[in-house]
């Protein structure tokens, strides 16, 4: 089965992707949602992290594939984002990025060494 972002055209799968994350944080009780979102935006304005876009096109230069959900968690005051990438040989990939630089932290998936870009 094809999947939905793989037949976007990149810039298309970005924008997608990043309104899937929009929707996740919305998709919370109004109220926490709210609280969630205002302090990812303060976290963004203040420079405290980078802004998605930033993570994506780090994400795009590292390793082949589409991205289909995006999350922005903070653990032990550390902010993350993790992202999903759908890679081209079908298996799903977990990159974990340090919000505030880009750098990579974590990265699992079936298929990933192949998908990885040379610098």
């Amino acid at each position: 089965m094809r999947s939905y972002f793989q037949a976007l055209p990149r810039p298309r799968a970005l924008a997608a992707a990043a309104l899937l994350a929009l929707l996740a944080l919305t998709s919370a009780p109004v109220a926490h949602a709210d609280k969630d979102a205002d302090r990812a935006r303060a976290a963004v304005q203040s420079g405290e992290i980078l802004p998605l876009s930033r993570i994506l096109e780090t994400v795009s230069s590292q390793y082949a594939g589409d991205v289909i959900g995006v999350e922005l968690d903070r653990d032990d005051r550390i902010w993350q984002y993790e992202v999903k990438l759908l890679l081209p040989g079908g298996s799903v990939a977990k990159l974990k990025y340090d919000a505030r630089t880009a750098a990579l932290l974590k990265a699992k998936g079936r298929g990933l060494d192949d998908a990885r870009r040379k610098p």
